[in-house]
C-alpha cells in the first residue's frame, strides 16, 4: 500500500495556510498544520478538525522541534505591516530562527521544503515589472525591514543550506493575495476597503492612490505552491507566484464600491514610510518551468471575499481562539537549537575518537 506523503504547514490556521491544508487534504495528505495563533485564527481551521490526516500542532517556529514528514511549507510569519510590525523583533526571529530550525528539520528528514517568501524582497523597487533577478530596493532601518530583511535573510539560509548540506528547497515570492479568511482588522488594502464599504464607512486611500499593486485570488496562488513543490529538484526559485494585472488603488476602491452598492466616499491620508509605489510581478519563469499563471479575475474573486466579508460582519457568534491541541504522537520537542553544521562536527568527533578496548569500556 502506498504511503501518504506526510506534510508540514507552518501558519497553517493562517489565510493562506488555511487554504493549503485544505487543498492538500483533498489530494490524500497527511497533514500536519503548525501554527501558534500569533495571527492564524482557530475558525480557519475549524472545519478540518477531526477529518482522517489532519493534525493541529500548536507551536511557534522559533522554537526547534522534531517531526518525521517529507515536505515542509513554511508559511509562517506574520504579513501584513499592521501585525508584523506589531512586534518587529518577533517577526525578524520567525522569518530567521524559524528558518534555521525548519531547515535543519528538513535537513534531519530529508524532506523538500518549500519558502513563502515574498514580494517585500523587492521593496519600492526602480524595475518594474520585477523579475526574479532584481536585487530589489530595500530600506534595511524603516519600520518595514523587520519583514523584508528578515524574508530576504530566510531566502539567503535556504540556498545556504541547500549549497551546504544539499537540503531540497523551494522558494516562491508571492505577491499581494487576497480571498475568503482574510482579517477583518489585518490593515491590507482589500479587507480594508470591503469592510469600510460593507459597513459605510469612509474608505482610507493612502498618498494619491495612484500607487498600484497586483492582486492573486487565493484559490490560484495554492495552485501556484502545489506547483512549485512538486516541480523537479533543479527548480528551486525563487519564482514569482502573483496577477500580473496592475492596478492602482483608486480603481480597486471604485470596483469595490461599485460591487457592495456602498455609500462610503474616499478619504486620503499620508502614505506609509516605505509604502512601495508600484507593485507588479514579472511571471515569466512560473509560466514556462510551472505551467502556471492566475485564472480568476478580479471582479469574480472580490465577489467572493465581499461575500466571505459579509457573512463575518453578519455573525453574532465568536469561535474560542484556544483549541485543545491534536497533537500527533510522533512530534517530540527538542530542548534547544542544535544547528546541523554542530550536530555533524560532534558526529565527526565521535567517530574519530580513539575506541577503547571493550575491556576497558
Amino acid at each position: 500500500m502506498t504511503q501518504k506523503k506526510r506534510i508540514l504547514v507552518t501558519g497553517g490556521a493562517g489565510f493562506l495556510g488555511s487554504h493549503l491544508c485544505e487543498r492538500l487534504l483533498t489530494l490524500g495528505c497527511h497533514v500536519f498544520c503548525l501554527d501558534s495563533f500569533q495571527t492564524g485564527r482557530l475558525e480557519n481551521i475549524a472545519h478540518l478538525m477531526g477529518q482522517d490526516g489532519f493534525r493541529f500542532l500548536k507551536h511557534d517556529i522559533v522554537e526547534p522541534y522534531d517531526l518525521r514528514i517529507h515536505e515542509i511549507y513554511n508559511l509562517a510569519c506574520p504579513a501584513s505591516p499592521v501585525h508584523y510590525q506589531a512586534d518587529p523583533i518577533h517577526t525578524l526571529k520567525t522569518s530567521v530562527y524559524g528558518s534555521v530550525n525548519l531547515l535543519d528539520l528538513a535537513a534531519r528528514h530529508r524532506a523538500r521544503i518549500l519558502q513563502a517568501s515574498t514580494s517585500e524582497v523587492y521593496g519600492d523597487p526602480l524595475q518594474h515589472p520585477q523579475p526574479e533577478t532584481y536585487w530589489g530596493n530595500v530600506n534595511p532601518d524603516g519600520i518595514r525591514a523587520c519583514y523584508d530583511e528578515g524574508k530576504r535573510c530566510a531566502e539567503t539560509l535556504f540556498f545556504d543550506y541547500r549549497r551546504r548540506y544539499g537540503v531540497d528547497i523551494k522558494i516562491a515570492r508571492i505577491f499581494n493575495t487576497y480571498g475568503p479568511r482574510m482579517d477583518l482588522d489585518d490593515g491590507r488594502v482589500v479587507s480594508n476597503f470591503i469592510v469600510q464599504a460593507l459597513e459605510h464607512l469612509p474608505m482610507t486611500v493612502y498618498g494619491d492612490g495612484r500607487q498600484t499593486r497586483s492582486f492573486c485570488f487565493v484559490k490560484d496562488m495554492i495552485g501556484g505552491l502545489i506547483a512549485l513543490m512538486n516541480s523537479p529538484a533543479d527548480l528551486t526559485g525563487p519564482v514569482n507566484l502573483g496577477n500580473p494585472q496592475e492596478v492602482t488603488m483608486l480603481q480597486l476602491a471604485q470596483r469595490i464600491l461599485l460591487l457592495t452598492n456602498s455609500r462610503s466616499h474616499l478619504e486620503f491620508r499620508p502614505l506609509p514610510q516605505d509604502d512601495p509605489i508600484r507593485r507588479q510581478p514579472d511571471i515569466t519563469r512560473a509560466r514556462t518551468t510551472l505551467g502556471w499563471r492566475p485564472r480568476t479575475n478580479l471582479n469574480t474573486g472580490l465577489r467572493a471575499t465581499i461575500a466571505y466579508f459579509r457573512r463575518l460582519l453578519e455573525e453574532s457568534t465568536v469561535i474560542a481562539q484556544e483549541p485543545a491541541a491534536l497533537v500527533d504522537p510522533s512530534v517530540r520537542l527538542v530542548g534547544r537549537i542544535i544547528p546541523l553544521a554542530e550536530e555533524r562536527r560532534a558526529a565527526t568527533a565521535r567517530e574519530a575518537a580513539p575506541k577503547l578496548p571493550q575491556s576497558l569500556a
